[in-house]
């Protein structure tokens, strides 16, 4: 499961708002912030599980503690797919929308 330290942490790389991910989840933002805060006390498992698949679906890979090397768990955001649009060099009247 993931911890309320990860939770706050995707935010953060995200740039992603309480109510955006209130949204994206269907978790109540009241709720969230409660689990953020470590007193999410009425959170189910379920609640977790929607936190972490819409913070995933968003860009966010969630670490196992030792994963990728020693230490506690952890985060790290997603590799980009290929498509990083034209290079300057590229951009031509032709190929202008």
């Amino acid at each position: 499961m993931i911890t309320p330290a990860q939770i706050r942490a995707a935010r953060a790389m995200l740039d992603v708002t309480i109510d955006r991910l209130s949204q994206e989840s269907g978790v109540p933002a009241l709720l969230i912030l409660q689990i953020e805060a470590g007193n999410g006390y009425d959170a189910t498992p379920q609640h977790y599980t929607a936190l972490k698949t819409a913070l995933t679906e968003m860009g966010v890979v969630f670490l196992e503690a030792g994963e990728g090397g020693q230490g506690a768990e952890g985060l790290r955001l997603a590799a980009r797919g290929g498509d990083d649009g034209m290079r300057p060099e590229e951009l031509t009247a032709a190929n202008d929308d």
